[in-house]
């Protein structure tokens, strides 16, 4: 925790000491890939971090538009010093794509989970499904993917546009997992497993406003979650004294945001979060830091000043934490290791 807390203080008093990045996915030179998208990132329970994206071949339009989108994968043992080749892990032939990945780690069976929205433009254009598969060796080797659509959403949901949010979600103390879901017609839902990952269902409880989120748990179980809320300028957060049955919502002026996915994590009292700082333009990604569980927030610091959007972060043990996100246009998506 003191480790935390120094790192916080370094940030908050504006000490940027600019660590490099390194581009881990990239479609320069212009190639066969049109772009790399939606990074998330995970520290599996050996230490590897595990980083997957979008890698969207014809073009860089998102799942609806786009009939050959593939998840990709590198790998560090050596807490980001260096990385393994690029290898594909989910590759359905051209016509079927999945996109949007997020992560959840089990802490208690050592299992990744690693989500993704899947759509076949050929049978059933424009409809969403949720898949899930996992990986029970630190992130060598994936099951077959299996489809929870119908344990995660309603029956009346069929048509609309659904989306599992991409990044990561989170397991409690107590064990369960928890993520969370966009319906644009019907409100943000989370859902969860209660039996690691065997079974799934759906939190019916909306929540508004609400896009991309992520949620957490804070050190007094309170359940937290912190929304992209397009055209608003800012985020929304909504807390939970009751693990998603009642929710009490209020908009967080403290974090300016351009209508973008972004990335919370916690360790004790302190939290980080990072998305673009600024209330209209995805650029000026910033680091910023609560020492009191999200009741305020200090300004943090820029970590990339220029264009920039979808970011994912993961503690490394003893070695700070791990960045990954958007820059340039989505024609990079790079890592950094933030230390003190």
């Amino acid at each position: 925790m003191k480790y935390f807390l120094i790192v916080s203080l370094l940030w908050l008093a504006g000490c940027d000491t600019r660590p490099p990045t390194q581009v881990l996915f990239t479609s320069e030179p212009a190639g066969e890939v049109a772009c790399y998208r939606i990074p998330s990132l995970v520290t599996a329970p050996d230490g590897t971090l595990i980083a997957v994206c979008d890698q969207r071949v014809p073009s860089c339009a998102d799942l609806k538009g786009n009939r050959d989108i593939n998840i990709v994968m590198r790998t560090s043992t050596d807490y980001g010093e260096t990385w393994s080749d690029l290898q594909v892990i989910v590759d359905y032939p051209e016509g079927r794509s999945a996109s949007d990945p997020s992560m959840i780690v089990d802490r208690t069976t050592g299992t990744v989970f690693l989500f993704f929205n899947y759509m076949d433009h050929d049978q059933e254009k424009g409809i969403y499904y949720l898949r899930v598969m996992k990986s029970t060796d630190n992130g060598k080797t994936w099951s077959t993917p299996e489809d929870i659509t119908d344990q995660i959403t309603k029956p009346d949901w069929h048509g609309d546009f659904k989306f599992i949010t991409s990044g990561r979600g989170m397991q409690t103390k107590s064990g369960k997992l928890v993520h969370t879901l966009v319906n644009l017609q019907k409100g943000l839902h989370l859902f969860g497993s209660d039996d690691h990952g065997r079974s799934w269902y759906l939190l019916d409880v909306p929540i508004t406003p609400g896009d991309e989120s992520k949620v957490i748990e804070l050190a007094d179980g309170t359940w937290m979650v912190n929304s992209r809320g397009n055209g608003a300028g800012h985020r929304y957060v909504h807390l939970s004294a009751d693990e998603g049955k009642t929710w009490v919502t209020h908009a967080e002026a403290g974090l300016a945001d351009p209508g973008c996915n972004a990335s919370l994590i916690r360790e004790g009292n302190v939290l980080f979060f990072s998305n673009p700082n600024c209330p209209d333009q995805r650029k000026n990604l910033a680091l910023r830091i609560s020492t009191d569980g999200g009741k305020t927030w200090g300004e943090g610091s820029t970590v990339h000043a220029g264009n920039s959007a979808y970011s994912s972060m993961t503690f490394i043990p003893g070695k700070g934490i791990g960045l990954l996100y958007e820059r340039n246009d989505y024609r990079e998506i790079v890592f950094t290791r933030i230390n003190p």
